[in-house]
């Protein structure tokens, strides 16, 4: 039989070959690091068999589908490692998650951490072993005999709620089986390098009313050699940590008393309203007007947004007079009526109308993370009303200023475009037509970006775009959404060129996303190290004896004259000491000032990471720190 392979040439198979005899056929050198396969597009095992016209892809560790298969082997290889040492435990998940997996367990003896040494052992045993990994089917019922019998009753619940006459697949390695969709190695002798990295509590299936299981935390790598880079950017982002470092910094605080809702301090407004006038300035200049909606507004105003429907679990909600409200979790809905307040031409648009909005979201307690996941945040929305016509032109120019927001900072991105989910609502017409009309707008930007089936919003398609870090981790940040129904659902309209009236077109889009959650990213993608512009202080100035403390004190005041942020430290400590706390403070310039300054109006200046760089006049470094803060400059 023929089969298609992905350079779309067209291969010859016996009648019953499988993927891996078809990877024998292309090469014996694919064939040994193949780890999976497509079929049609499907992610399959090996041991798939193939028919007549298929359209054949082999998955290696190259690929990133074939590291999710390996660690989800090495998830696989946990779990029978753990049953062979606990045999009394029972097994929940064990996903595949970012740079690993984890299991789900419930012990009868609690383990810990020191325990993880005599499981890797048995873990490395079963590798050793090299057991072929075996894939079989039963009906619903039988799968749940199987596992009644192996009392794994965690399993069993997973299968009672998949439908009546659904096929449940397991995989089966020596003596152990497991309840999974797959797919997996062909044998456990190809993991080649893993660690458990850790452990935490979970409640099954996400819910506090339900039992507290044991989440081990685990990674592999194709490599050792990539495993230890991995834990080496590990330990570097340790160094790099927001909570760490915003504390040491002063610029945030994380309380009991509001648990999710950050407390801002001196040094941390300074940076956020940095990054705000910053937001500020470039959107005047781009076109954008600026308003403010109300932080709570009623029920039916969500229920007619359909965010009630689709995200009320994750609402604030309040009763205001005897009427239902909720905390706004999106701005978009005020920005709606906004556009309704006054009658619209097609001469007005587009109109890009901006907001700063504060949002609330309900996470639970265990999501909270510093300023990556918080329960309040600043959105930097825009919302873009526009004709049909206007739509890659609007689209690029967002992709215009999220690509120098990014690029200024020191970030390099990659795009992905998320399609139509589940849950969304509209018709298939409007879908396809957004989607259609991001995909041209991408490709005339020559913009390099994959598809991510099924992760749109509820209303519409979008365009994500994921930073990469100085220590190579990526954050998803800026986004543009498409939207063809919230414009119907609140019956927007403007005056068409034809005198009748017509419904807009509208992009939600934001460039930092939550700007609490940029600033974290920022604080460890720069180590707390801020560009001058950024740096709450940017300039220390450190008097050397008593005489040039009113020298110093003169000079910081200067120097904040001209808008620059300085301080002088004028304790009595001595000049090492000065030195040492605005190092560890990350300021980016120390001027040191004595007897000999004094008289000659100059400075002596230490630059962060550069120690002493010289002497100058006052005025030279006053222009010379100005025109730093002015362009921006990065480092």
């Amino acid at each position: 039989m023929n089969i298609t392979l992905k350079n779309g040439d067209r291969l010859e198979v016996a009648d019953g070959a499988d993927c891996m005899e078809a990877a024998k056929t292309i090469s014996e050198g694919l064939a040994r690091s193949a780890v999976a396969a497509k079929i049609n597009g499907e992610l399959v095992d090996l041991s798939a068999p193939l028919h007549e016209g298929d359209a054949l892809e082999i998955v290696t560790l190259k690929d990133p589908e074939g590291l999710h298969v390996y660690r989800h082997t090495c998830a696989h290889i946990l779990a029978q490692a753990i049953k062979t040492i606990y045999p009394t435990c029972k097994l929940a998940i064990g996903p595949v998650i970012d740079n690993g997996f984890y299991y789900d367990i419930d012990f009868k003896t609690p383990i810990t951490m020191d325990d993880f040494a005599k499981i890797e052992a048995e873990m490395k045993s079963i590798i050793k072993s090299n057991l072929p990994i075996e894939r079989f089917t039963l009906p619903r019922s039988e799968a749940i005999a199987l596992m009644s019998k192996y009392h794994e009753n965690y399993k069993v619940e997973l299968i009672q709620d998949l439908p009546e006459g659904e096929t449940i697949s397991f995989y089966k390695q020596g003596d152990f089986t497991d309840l999974c969709k797959g797919p997996h190695l062909p044998s456990t002798g190809k993991i080649k390098a893993f660690k458990l990295v850790s452990i935490a509590g979970a409640y099954w299936r996400g819910d506090e009313k339900k039992k507290m299981l044991t989440r081990i935390y685990g990674t592999a790598f194709a490599k050792k050699e990539e495993m230890d880079e991995y834990f080496q950017m590990l330990e570097e982002a340790k160094k790099r940590d927001h909570i760490k470092l915003g504390k040491e910094l002063k610029l945030f605080a994380l309380l009991n008393e509001g648990k999710g809702f950050p407390f801002f301090l001196p040094n941390g407004m300074v940076l956020k309203n940095t990054l705000i006038d910053y937001w500020r300035q470039i959107h005047r200049r781009e076109g954008y007007v600026e308003v403010q909606t109300p932080i709570i507004m009623t029920r039916s105003l969500w229920e007619n947004s359909g965010h009630w429907d689709h995200y009320k679990d994750n609402m604030y909600t309040t009763k205001i007079d005897g009427e239902d409200c909720a905390v706004k979790p999106m701005n978009c809905p005020g920005g709606m009526l906004v556009y309704k307040l006054s009658p619209h031409s097609y001469k007005d648009l587009p109109i890009r109308m901006g907001e700063l909005g504060l949002v609330h979201r309900h996470e639970k307690s265990g999501q909270l993370h510093g300023l990556m996941r918080v329960r309040c945040f600043t959105q930097d929305d825009a919302h873009i009303f526009m004709l049909p016509e206007q739509i890659t032109q609007e689209i690029k120019g967002v992709v215009r200023i999220i690509d120098e927001v990014y690029s200024l900072f020191g970030f390099k991105y990659h795009v992905e475009l998320s399609t139509r989910p589940e849950n969304s609502m509209g018709s298939d017409e409007d879908w396809e037509n957004a989607t259609n009309a991001l995909i041209k707008a991408l490709d005339e930007l020559g913009l390099p970006y994959v598809v991510n089936e099924g992760d749109g919003a509820f209303y519409g398609p979008k365009i994500d775009f994921h930073l990469e870090d100085c220590i190579g981790r990526t954050w998803q940040c800026g986004t543009i959404q498409l939207d063809f129904q919230m414009p119907q659902r609140f019956e927007l309209e403007y005056v068409g060129e034809d005198g009748e009236k017509h419904r807009p077109i509208m992009i939600h889009r934001v460039v930092f996303g939550s700007i609490e959650r940029f600033i974290g990213i920022l604080i460890e993608h720069y180590a707390g190290k801020f560009p001058v512009w950024l740096s709450p202080v940017q300039v220390k100035v450190l008097p050397i004896t008593d005489r040039a403390a009113d020298y110093a004190a003169r000079l910081a005041a200067e120097m904040n004259a001209t808008g620059l942020r300085a301080e002088a430290d004028l304790r009595k400590e001595k000049l090492g000491r000065k030195i040492l706390d605005a190092e560890n403070e990350k300021v980016p310039y120390k001027l040191v000032v004595g007897d000999k300054e004094v008289e000659e109006g100059t400075v002596s200046v230490r630059k962060r990471g550069q120690g002493d760089i010289g002497s100058m006049k006052k005025e030279e470094f006053i222009a010379l720190c100005k025109d730093e803060d002015a362009r921006k400059i990065v480092f």
